[in-house]
C-alpha cells in the first residue's frame, strides 16, 4: 500500500475520526458516530482504499 493521503488530507481524517468517536462515547451519541473509526484508521495508516480504486491522491510524494 503506497501512502495516499497528504499532510492536510490526514489531518482532517483524524481530528473529525476523533470528534466522531469523542461524540458517540461522551456525548450519547448516536450509534452511526462510530463511523469515525473509518476516518481514523485511514489518517493514522495514511492510504484510502477509495482514493487507490478511484485512482486518487492527495500526498505530495513522488510516485514510482
Amino acid at each position: 500500500m503506497k501512502a495516499n493521503i497528504g499532510g492536510i488530507d490526514r489531518t482532517i481524517r483524524i481530528v473529525a475520526g476523533l470528534a466522531l468517536i469523542a461524540w458517540a462515547l461522551f456525548a450519547n451519541g448516536p450509534t452511526w458516530a462510530w463511523i469515525g473509526l473509518v476516518p481514523l484508521a485511514t489518517g493514522l495508516i495514511n492510504f484510502c482504499p477509495a482514493y487507490g480504486l478511484l485512482g486518487m491522491s492527495t500526498c505530495k510524494t513522488k510516485h514510482e
